[in-house]
């Protein structure tokens, strides 16, 4: 998932495209011809209509039957159309991953990964650091659109394909043509320029306002005073954003940024909360492998860095009354389940964790040198016998309020007509 490089970027090498149309085969990407204002946009437009037709197209798939659209599905706010914990993929079809596929709404926001985040919602004071933040995938070991779309792309248990395969696959495809107009009539002799161009083009089209950031929730309707939240959301948004009660907000915040932007609903740092291991996932037969997030298996930089370990980025809530399977290792397939760990992980241990021979395998998911890592935060701040932070009803009035965050929200004539006379 992931906001591409600068669209102003992008837009003006493929701006530069009129010139490759009439006659011009040099690549755009070289090209340093001034443009209007106009071939600018148009290069844009072109773009991204490109990137469409690859974001939808199963034959760059070594298999010839997944296309990125098969696992990020518009349908789902781009994200997973089923409640599988993990996609299948692969020569065959049959190769599970062992992460759950991430929505890819909302990213234009999430800063380059860094170990010490410095920021504030006090203009000016930037004295809290605020640990490992930013990144793309679960554990940021990405920061482009681009390399992010190769991940997939290259996969063994996901698109299983080569620069080479691509090519293959652009070279017979009906938008062959407009993909040599825009990056030059030789890209396609020289298979690793197509495929990074590929890359670039699926990264302009993930950064399309109106399709992967459109701020049309029912909570953005609320924030712009053109709707009114039911008593059972008001009461689930006083929750999530109480310290002392729910203490989402905490990472998933809800508030406006100071310039006015729409809140995110993600602080984009990374966090261990200790998630049950997801004993369904082939993985983890083997009692030895680990996902341990930040440092490792599949980032590398930090790995041996132990205050990494198990360190997972956190993922923005719009639209998440959309999915059916959370986590990174999509242990739980409902938001009821969800709530419940977060309010009895340490009350109630033996709801989630395995017992053995009558002991509670607590954090089963991650070593225990790692436990210092563990988030104890509320509601992670409770201990058997405590109450929970929060009760049946009001997990409820939570959940309600989440169901705000899905786009596409449209007031009926009514409600409209009543919100206009207040």
């Amino acid at each position: 998932p992931a906001p591409p490089a600068s669209a102003a970027n992008t837009a003006g090498a493929a701006g530069a495209s009129a010139a490759a149309t009439s006659g011009d085969a040099g690549p755009i990407v070289a090209t340093n011809r001034p443009q209007t204002r106009a071939q600018v946009y148009e290069g844009v437009r072109r773009m991204t209509a490109l990137g469409k037709q690859l974001f939808f197209d199963p034959t760059l798939s070594g298999s010839g039957k997944l296309a990125c659209a098969s696992c990020h599905s518009p349908e789902h706010a781009f994200g997973p159309p089923n409640a599988l914990p993990v996609q299948f993929g692969g020569d065959d079809m049959r190769h599970a991953g062992f992460r759950a596929v991430p929505s890819l709404k909302y990213l234009q926001g999430v800063p380059q990964f860094t170990e010490h985040f410095h920021d504030s919602d006090d203009e000016g004071d930037e004295s809290v650091d605020a640990g490992p933040t930013g990144g793309l995938t679960w554990d940021g070991r990405v920061d482009t659109g681009a390399a992010q779309a190769r991940i997939p792309l290259t996969s063994p248990f996901e698109m299983n394909s080569s620069p080479a395969q691509v090519a293959r696959a652009v070279k017979a495809a009906p938008y062959a043509d407009e993909f040599r107009a825009l990056f030059g009539v030789h890209v396609l002799d020289d298979d690793q320029a197509a495929f990074n161009a590929v890359l670039r083009a699926l990264g302009t089209f993930e950064q399309t306002p109106d399709v992967f950031a459109p701020y049309t929730s029912k909570y953005d309707a609320y924030l712009a005073g053109r709707a009114r939240l039911t008593p059972a959301e008001l009461h689930g948004l006083q929750l999530f954003n109480d310290e002392t009660k729910g203490n989402c907000a905490s990472c998933h915040v809800s508030q406006r940024a100071l310039d006015g932007t729409p809140p995110q609903f993600s602080d984009f740092g990374l966090i261990a909360i200790a998630v049950p291991r997801n004993r369904a996932l082939p993985v983890n037969r083997d009692p030895r492998f680990y996902d341990l997030g930040a440092c490792g298996p599949e980032r590398t930089d930090l790995k041996g860095r132990d205050e990494f370990c198990g360190l997972f980025r956190t993922p923005s809530l719009r639209n998440v009354a959309l999915r059916k399977t959370f986590f990174h290792n999509g242990v739980y397939h409902s938001l009821e389940d969800v709530m419940r760990f977060y309010v009895e992980r340490d009350i109630h241990p033996e709801k989630f964790y395995p017992v053995v021979h009558g002991k509670v395998q607590i954090y089963d998911d991650l070593p225990k040198r790692y436990w210092p890592n563990i988030n104890r935060e509320p509601p992670f701040d409770r201990k058997p016998g405590d109450k929970p932070a929060l009760d049946e009803a009001e997990i409820k009035d939570v959940i309600a309020f989440l169901n705000t965050l899905t786009d596409g929200y449209q007031q009926t004539a009514a409600q409209a007509a009543t919100q206009a006379a207040r």
